[in-house]
């Protein structure tokens, strides 16, 4: 009874996964998600070689390798990064940041100055010379 309101595609979906129960293993192990699962064959069709079964190459690396050869890659990373930086380029990003910034920083100062407030002149009125009492 529920099946019958299910979308045409999710139901093809479900067909596909029992045709394939290696799908049914990846996420039993906690490599996917349904939802990801889903995506990916709504997106890439029943015809992608990532339905085939076989591990896919470049996109998981084990958790093991993650640990051990993390802090060594992203140095790796960083220092080609650093030699293949073009330092007139970036010195004229780091003008152009600089230049912003102090136009913000003038345009909320401008906002944040309050008038000067005038405080209401009083009316400095003279004694009395004539005292006045009533009697």
């Amino acid at each position: 009874m529920a099946e019958d309101k299910l979308h045409p595609s999710v139901s093809r979906f479900k067909e596909f996964v029992t045709n394939n129960p290696h799908i049914v293993k990846e996420v039993r192990e906690g490599k996917a998600t349904w939802q990801q699962l889903y995506e990916e064959w709504y997106l890439l069709g029943e015809e992608d070689p990532r339905w085939n079964g076989q591990p896919e190459t470049g996109k998981a690396v084990p958790a093991e390798a993650k640990e051990d050869g993390g802090k060594s890659d992203l140095m790796k990373n960083l220092l080609n990064m650093a030699k293949k930086m073009d330092t007139a380029q970036l010195q004229g990003h780091i003008y152009n940041l600089s230049q912003a910034l102090g136009a913000i920083q003038g345009l909320i100062s401008q906002f944040q100055k309050n008038p000067p407030t005038q405080e209401p002149q009083r009316e400095t009125i003279p004694p009395q010379p004539f005292p006045y009492r009533k009697d």
